[in-house]
């Protein structure tokens, strides 16, 4: 047993098809490089937690809590530790729809099996991970999970194998946070009452944004960034016939194609939360960036996309 074992994740970005996922359409996500979460774990007398939300004995924290004090009871008793304190950094936001919940689980586990000098699979790693997300969520895609706990970009599509595949792209991807909570459920749920509605409006939108996703895989393995940009564009406009952007997403993403962005969408269920921007440049982004916080955004990230082909 080592005297600290050490687990790190990273946040996670949906780059194209979120809500036409629900409606059997392809998406794509990637880890997030930008935002992380580390876990420390140490011998304690008792089970405690260091943290944002709580900090104190794991068994007074609260129920919103509950996905990582299930985690770390089953690691606890699968490994047979003893009493431990674990204390959590992370720059990932929550509710912004970044796989906070997925990624504090990939560093929580790695950290445990780091701490207990034990060899983790990757088929390890996820049935843990996806135990927390089951707390947290419900019934999760799995899609979180392996992308905050793995290297490459993720094609996923529901009830089919999650494929990873390479990313060869030259150019930034700046992540922006409107400040406002994202209201996945109620987005997910206006989608569904429009698809009641208007069927054939919602499946011919749907569509279209599983063909751009399809699309932006062919753009981001052949290094297109300027198509991928227009990719993005289509899906934002798609995503607004829908009726999940909202005005501070528009505002931002048309801000930010106005100052030379190759494309601007939100990320995530929408309603709030985050939006992503491409530009050829890091020097673009952050001139972007800075014209964004002007305008009000409350936190940005950036990620160089070749990164991945060193990674």
């Amino acid at each position: 047993m080592k005297e600290v074992g050490t687990g790190e994740a990273t946040g996670k970005i949906i780059l194209m098809g979120e809500h036409a996922v629900v409606y059997q359409k392809p998406a794509i996500a990637f880890p997030f490089k930008g935002t992380t979460i580390t876990a420390m774990i140490t011998q304690a007398n008792e089970n405690t937690l260091t943290s944002s939300y709580h900090t104190g004995a794991l068994k007074q924290t609260s129920e919103n809590l509950a996905n990582i004090t299930q985690l770390t009871q089953k690691l606890q008793q699968d490994l047979n530790t003893p009493p431990f304190h674990l204390t959590i950094q992370s720059t990932i936001p929550s509710e912004r729809g970044m796989g906070s919940s997925a990624a504090v689980a990939v560093a929580i586990t790695r950290a445990f099996f780091d701490w207990q000098v034990l060899p983790l699979s990757e088929e390890t790693l996820l049935r843990y991970v996806n135990f927390s997300e089951q707390i947290a969520h419900g019934n999760p895609s799995g899609i979180d999970a392996a992308a905050t706990s793995g290297s490459q970009p993720i094609y996923y599509q529901k009830n089919q194998a999650i494929m990873p595949f390479p990313l060869h792209l030259d150019a930034f991807l700046l992540v922006a946070d409107t400040g406002i909570k994202g209201q996945t459920r109620a987005a997910v749920r206006s989608v569904a009452e429009l698809a009641t509605l208007q069927p054939e409006l919602v499946e011919s939108i749907t569509a279209h944004l599983g063909l751009l996703t399809n699309q932006a895989k062919q753009a981001i393995m052949h290094n297109e960034a300027e198509t991928l940009g227009d990719l993005m564009d289509q899906a934002q406009s798609d995503l607004e016939k829908l009726g999940v952007s909202n005005d501070e997403l528009n505002r931002y993403t048309r801000l930010a194609k106005e100052h030379g962005a190759l494309g601007a969408k939100l990320t995530g269920g929408g309603r709030g939360g985050c939006f992503i921007v491409l530009t050829k440049t890091k020097e673009q982004a952050e001139t972007i960036c800075h014209i964004l916080e002007q305008a009000g955004v409350k936190g940005t990230w950036l990620q160089g996309l070749g990164a991945y082909q060193h990674a």
